[in-house]
């Protein structure tokens, strides 16, 4: 018996090194020849709002809806059915069940024919992979396949490439396309009835269609429901009522919410990513789905009061705090998808009186003018041009901020001149607004009265910075996306005066209940018309969102009659009302204290004088700061910086970083270290200014 140890011992050697080897082999095999996943990579884009619901699918390329799916998205009884019916012993075997074969096998014996199928989930994975001829050949491999993915992917693994591409019938496939198409909605709630029909379908997708067939599908629902009930699933109550169930008799429309939007969100990120175009991108936007719902039931309502042609688009901001950029709650392009699919919120239109705002605001910040100083409403005359009000009257004199709130043109324009309609432009397209000026020309003056061609997208994005304290930010539209920097338009005291003096305007007729709605909510907006009649414009802010409306006509059309307060404008207070409460008030400056926040304007800015009388007195020599330089370094003497001007009226009055300084003072005492902008006004109202940097005694 001792003999035989030996060559015992050497049959196990010889053995384990086999499996070994084997074993290697297989690695080997498996290195060299991967599965094939590129049909399951390549599932349909989607885009979704910021809780993760879907807005909107795109098909494949090989237009199919092949929506991502995981075992987590699907209903539990859909999966207990699914595995009873199809692989009963999927959780113990490999990827291939040898009990199921024996027992085809023998069944085929006896017959002489094939009765049942040996195929596992993963073998049926293996085939939606690589879809072959049903010949022994393709079995085989299939059931090679079937284990290298089990090995690979693990069973889950292998059920999620099942889930998302099992053939549900015309150009559905995956569990999650056939219930949002049968049932409009995700697989992850489904009746004992619905997923039945969902096992039942793929075995013969075609045939078994329920619009097309639907006894057929019934019977083939009823046969899953039955096994079920034998399985112990559902119980036989259950099973009654999905047996009077009825069958779906048409497949439904896949979500199309937010379409403009989300199929620039789609282009936009398959542009940057070259090759993968297709490769099952998933998009999470800056949405609320349940308001873009209601938006886009409000728009469709709202068209129908429109004349024949007319459209609208709409942006919806919530502001994100100071340090990121507001973020697109709600969009419409349209108000109707299928009647124009081109994006009307980034069409390039007039805005008419939208932009006076910001020419305040300038103008504020610059201190050339308060809230409080005069400006004469009177027919006038710059370089020949002499616009008029929209109401064809002059109205006297008046504080800017009545102006403002009017609406009034030639005021306006008389502060753009003091501006400067260039550095406005300039300024404004260094927020990032795109502004489209006619044939290519400078800036003019007529930009005050919408004399340039702008996009509501840039409207509400500047509308966002002056609630954001002056600072102008892109609008975000992906929720992970970081926030970029963001560009200072005018300062946090002149962005404050403008939205309080907005929060003044006139309110359309019939409106005026719905602001107070959400209790404690002040609305600051300004309306627009465009010449012609073609373009009509709200823009409204409020301390934690923006809503800014368009209406006009996709060709440019005339809409008589059509203008900012009676088209827009109602619009938007009921866009508010669908809004949550704002969470308090609108921040005050930290400088109190500053000349824009006081009821009375500096002397020099009591009355806007940017014109000589016709044989008035001549205008006094130029006003200019000597000293600091502008744009110099200066370190204080003990007194500290002194202030130098010549030319102008007497008597002059100097104002740092909006701060005035006592009459007759000539020196200005930094706190430290930083840039510092230094102003100088004179009784005519002429000013001028620098911009410096005080550093500390030693500092470099």
């Amino acid at each position: 018996m001792c003999s035989n140890r030996p060559g015992r011992t050497t049959r196990r050697v010889w053995t384990v090194a086999g499996v070994l080897l084997a074993g290697v082999g297989l690695a080997a095999l498996n290195a060299v020849f991967p599965p094939d996943l590129s049909r399951y990579a390549a599932r349909s884009t989607v885009v979704l709002d910021q809780r993760g619901q879907l807005l909107r699918p795109f098909t494949t390329r090989e237009d199919t809806w092949r929506l991502p799916v995981t075992r987590e998205q699907v209903d539990p009884l859909f999966l207990a059915m699914l595995v009873t019916i199809e692989d009963k012993r999927n959780a113990w075997h490999p990827g291939v069940d040898p009990l199921a074969i024996l027992r085809a096998a023998g069944q085929m014996l006896r017959h002489g024919r094939p009765v049942s199928g040996a195929s596992t989930l993963d073998m049926q994975a293996a085939r939606l992979l690589e879809p072959k001829p049903r010949t022994l050949e393709s079995k085989l491999e299939e059931a090679l396949r079937a284990l290298q993915l089990r090995a690979r992917l693990g069973r889950v693994g292998v059920q999620n490439i099942y889930l998302t591409l099992a053939p549900y019938g015309g150009m559905l496939e995956g569990v999650r396309a056939a219930s949002l198409s049968w049932f409009g909605k995700e697989p992850l709630h489904l009746t004992p009835a619905e997923a039945a029909l969902l096992v039942a379908l793929p075995q013969s997708p075609e045939r078994l269609r329920p619009d097309r067939h639907p006894e057929a599908a019934r019977k083939a629902r009823d046969r899953v429901l039955s096994r079920a009930v034998e399985a112990g699933l559902i119980a036989k109550d259950v099973a009654g009522h999905a047996f009077a169930e009825p069958v779906p008799r048409y497949q439904r429309a896949m979500p199309r919410l937010a379409p403009h939007l989300a199929e620039a969100l789609a282009n936009e990120l398959a542009s940057g990513r070259a090759g993968q175009a297709d490769q099952g991108l998933s998009i999470q936007s800056t949405l609320d789905g349940t308001l873009q719902v209601s938006l886009e039931a409000l728009g469709r309502a709202y068209q129908a009061g429109l004349a024949p042609g007319d459209d609208l688009a709409v942006m919806v901001l919530a502001h994100a705090g100071p340090q990121h950029g507001p973020r697109l709650m709600a969009h419409l392009g349209s108000a109707d998808w299928q009647r124009c699919q081109v994006d009307l919120s980034r069409a390039v239109r007039s805005p008419g009186s939208t932009l006076k705002p910001f020419i305040y605001a300038i103008a504020f910040d610059d201190l050339s003018v308060h809230p409080y100083t005069l400006l004469d409403d009177m027919p006038k005359s710059f370089g020949g041009w002499r616009p008029g009000n929209f109401d064809h009257a002059y109205h006297g004199v008046m504080t800017a901020r009545e102006a403002l709130q009017r609406s009034l043109n030639i005021p306006a324009v008389s502060v753009l001149e003091r501006v400067g309609a260039a550095r406005m432009s300039a300024l404004l397209q260094q927020s990032g607004a795109r502004l489209s000026l006619p044939g290519g020309l400078e800036p003019g003056l007529p930009l005050a009265l919408g004399g340039v061609g702008v996009r509501l997208t840039d409207l509400a994005m500047l509308y966002a910075g002056l609630a954001g304290q002056g600072v102008v930010r892109p609008i975000r539209t992906r929720l992970h996306d970081a926030g970029q920097g963001g560009y200072r338009l005018v300062g946090e005291e002149a962005a404050y005066a403008v939205l309080d003096i907005l929060q003044g305007s006139s309110t359309p007729a019939g409106v005026a209940a719905q602001r107070s709605v959400r209790e404690g909510r002040k609305i600051a907006f300004k309306t627009g018309t465009s010449y012609g009649y073609r373009d009509a414009w709200t823009v409204g802010v409020s301390v934690d969102y923006t809503v800014a409306v368009w209406v006009g006509r996709p060709d440019g059309g005339s809409m008589p009659g059509a203008m900012g307060l009676n088209s827009a404008a109602p619009l938007m207070f009921r866009l508010f009302d669908l809004l949550p409460p704002d969470h308090g008030a609108r921040r005050l400056p930290g400088n109190l204290n500053h000349v824009l926040l006081q009821r009375q304007p500096p002397p020099a800015l009591t009355r806007l004088d940017d014109a000589n009388p016709a044989g008035g007195e001549a205008r006094r020599e130029r006003l200019r700061i000597l000293f600091p330089p502008d744009g110099g370094s200066v370190e204080p003497i003990a007194e500290g910086v002194a202030l130098v001007a010549e030319g102008g009226k007497p008597p002059l009055r100097w104002v740092v970083n909006g701060m005035p300084l006592g009459e007759g003072e000539r020196f200005w005492r930094p706190e430290g270290d930083g840039f510092a902008s230094v102003v100088v006004l004179d009784s005519d109202g002429q000013r001028a200014q620098v911009r410096i940097r005080a550093l500390s005694p030693g500092s470099d």
